[in-house]
């Protein structure tokens, strides 16, 4: 038995009714509400203030996006909030109006991921995360972080994400397609009403909170080592940053134990610094979206290079 199979984790435990593991799980919840209640309120907004003014709400509001997916949607995938199951369906619906996506499918991308784990190209090309930052790559390189930013938004594969929620056989199809149903629901509504608003002022600002996320996702994961699953993830401390995003930016540390909870995030860190210092685990000092001004950024092509020479000094 090698060192990371003997680590356990602590799991929190609560007394309370209504959540599962903590009542700290509060804390994303309310953000979630908060969030869904930005939304709305952007649509009254938008007739009644300067456009100067919407234009930094609707920033804001992207910003809002990846924070919630990375934070809130993410956590709530691996340690649902609540007791109830139909109270955690009901807080799906919630995420996927506040965010305009299904929360459900996001959990089938999302394990997709965990299965992969930001893996390399199989000789076929293919890889088993589809949001792999290699898949679309060259010569087992990292895609250029522009392409995986902008594009990766019209690259799901709704059909295998259908194909594996149908799979569970628990429902989850079902529930996925009533999130999709609510929130195209209520943006036809808004068209209804105000199709400028919805057009002109909404989709972007949806879509640049969505490319937010993909650059999160980018640089959580380049620079890391896809053949050690200690050093699967890039991890960054900031703290401001991890309060708001609830410790996913402990990246390294989530791919490695993907069940630790936020708040016991920060303690199992310290419980495996040594194991992760040993094994060269990736550390920036940026937030994951501003990874691209790490000093210490690796190159790209980098890898190809070192193959090619080994190559060359073996021949």
């Amino acid at each position: 038995m090698i060192a990371s199979d003997a680590i356990r984790v602590e799991r929190p435990t609560t007394d309370s009714r209504l959540f599962a593991h903590t009542r700290l799980d509060a804390i994303p919840a309310l953000a979630s509400l908060f969030h869904l209640t930005y939304f709305f309120a952007l649509f009254f907004l938008y007739p009644r203030v300067p456009l100067w003014v919407m234009l930094i709400l609707g920033f804001i509001y992207s910003l809002m996006i990846n924070a919630n997916i990375n934070g809130i949607g993410h956590n709530f995938i691996h340690n649902p909030f609540f007791r109830s199951p139909l109270l955690n369906r009901l807080f799906g619906i919630v995420q996927s109006v506040a965010c305009c996506f299904s929360q459900t499918y996001y959990d089938a991308v999302h394990m997709q991921h965990h299965k992969g784990n930001a893996d390399r190209p199989d000789e076929n090309g293919q890889t088993v995360d589809w949001i792999s930052i290699y898949k679309h790559g060259d010569h087992g390189e990292p895609e250029n972080p522009w392409g995986y930013v902008f594009l990766s938004f019209f690259r799901d594969d709704v059909g295998a994400i259908r194909k594996e929620l149908r799979k569970r056989g628990n429902g989850d199809l079902t529930w996925g397609n009533i999130e999709l149903a609510a929130f195209a629901t209520t943006l036809f509504i808004m068209f209804l009403f105000n199709w400028r608003y919805v057009i002109f002022y909404f989709l972007p600002f949806f879509y640049l909170g969505h490319c937010f996320s993909y650059l999160n996702g980018y640089f959580r994961h380049y620079g890391a080592n896809p053949d050690k699953p200690i050093a699967w993830g890039v991890s960054s401390y900031g703290k401001i940053y991890n309060w708001l995003f609830f410790y996913n930016g402990y990246h390294a540390e989530h791919h490695f134990r993907p069940k630790v909870h936020w708040t016991k995030m920060e303690g199992f860190r310290r419980s495996i610094a040594d194991l992760q210092k040993q094994e060269g685990v990736r550390v920036i000092n940026h937030a994951h979206m501003l990874g691209f001004l790490d000093p210490n950024l690796p190159r790209r092509g980098e890898r190809v290079v070192a193959v090619e020479s080994a190559g060359s000094s073996a021949s």
